[in-house]
């Protein structure tokens, strides 16, 4: 089986099979995502994308709780985001990417959300994409979820990171190189 750092690149009968059953049951219990879509075609898309369903994998695995929340009519891609009530737990106390992560002398995280993002195949959301998710479900009421932040902000040393609260969603910004046990980030794949 192929190897990429420390994560699987393709999961066996068996992990597959799981996956889909979970994607299966939480598409069912959420229409109010995704109302004109059926799980049949998704499916078949999955089944023929092992690449993809790794990745939806390492977001499960994570604490993500991939859904499909969009369908591009034009490429014909399903589009999964990170739906957890809150940032997902297993991607949390993380800096930006990998030249914040360089540069912090004392108290370093573990790894950056650009890098685990590469590592899982996934994209991180950028603004629109959040505002789009926070649209479907009210999510990050008490986390806040890290950014793609463009660069002219990265360069000059920042990150952007949103939240919700008092029912309204916030954009901000914060040094690159810092990091917070309630901040993660949310991901999503195209199918």
């Amino acid at each position: 089986m192929k190897q990429n750092k420390q994560f699987e690149i393709q999961l066996n009968e068996d992990q597959a099979a799981h996956l889909l059953n979970i994607l299966k049951i939480r598409f069912e219990q959420n229409m109010q995502r995704h109302k004109a879509m059926r799980w049949s075609k998704i499916q078949h898309k999955l089944e023929e994308s092992p690449a993809k369903m790794w990745s939806l994998h390492e977001m499960e695995r994570t604490g993500g709780e991939p859904d499909v929340v969009l369908h591009d009519h034009i490429t014909d891609h399903y589009v999964f985001m990170d739906c957890s009530i809150e940032s997902p737990s297993g991607r949390r106390s993380l800096c930006y990417d990998r030249k914040a992560l360089d540069s912090r002398k004392a108290h370093k995280p573990e790894n950056s959300v650009l890098d685990l993002a590469s590592v899982m195949g996934v994209k991180l959301l950028t603004e629109h994409d959040y505002y789009e998710l926070q649209a479907i479900d009210s999510i990050d009421m008490k986390t806040s979820s890290w950014l793609f932040t463009p660069d002219d902000i990265r360069k000059k040393g920042g990150a952007l990171f949103a939240d919700k609260r008092y029912g309204r969603v916030f954009v901000y910004h914060n040094g690159a190189e810092s990091y917070y046990a309630s901040r993660g980030f949310r991901a999503l794949v195209r199918v």
